[in-house]
């Protein structure tokens, strides 16, 4: 299971990033972090067209099936959503991993046994200002 965010677990950070412009303060070889929205898709797909890896936030079925084909290295899901996507990711074999969304560490075991890829706590994710 990847945990990302934990506080005695060393992890890789998510950087969330406002406008393109924004993507030159982040360190080399990031990953962006994005809430899907059709009114960023101009970020969306320019950070897609350069190929620099990206999470997206979703909050529905066909959000899940945008973020992978969209070529997502993690979709990120609230907890009430995670066995669904975690069982359409396994079906049509996405490359992204799933990503739940937690505060707690009870909420780790929960979803283990669901099967999920991973969690991440908030602190994961660092806001990026242009």
């Amino acid at each position: 299971m990847i945990i990302l965010g934990h506080r005695f677990i060393a992890s890789e950070s998510l950087y969330h990033i406002p406008n393109i412009e924004a993507i030159e303060n982040t360190p080399p070889s990031s990953t962006l972090f994005l809430p899907f929205s059709e009114d960023i898709m101009d970020i969306i797909n320019h950070v897609v067209k350069n190929q620099i890896p990206l999470a997206l936030h979703v909050n529905t079925i066909t959000e899940i099936v945008y973020a992978s084909s969209l070529g997502a290295s993690y979709i990120i899901v609230d907890k009430e959503l995670s066995k669904t996507a975690q069982n359409i990711a396994n079906n049509y074999l996405f490359d992204a991993k799933i990503l739940v969304s937690i505060e707690e560490d009870s909420e780790i075991e929960e979803l283990a046994v669901l099967g999920v890829d991973g969690v991440i706590y908030s602190n994961a994710i660092i806001k990026i200002n242009s």
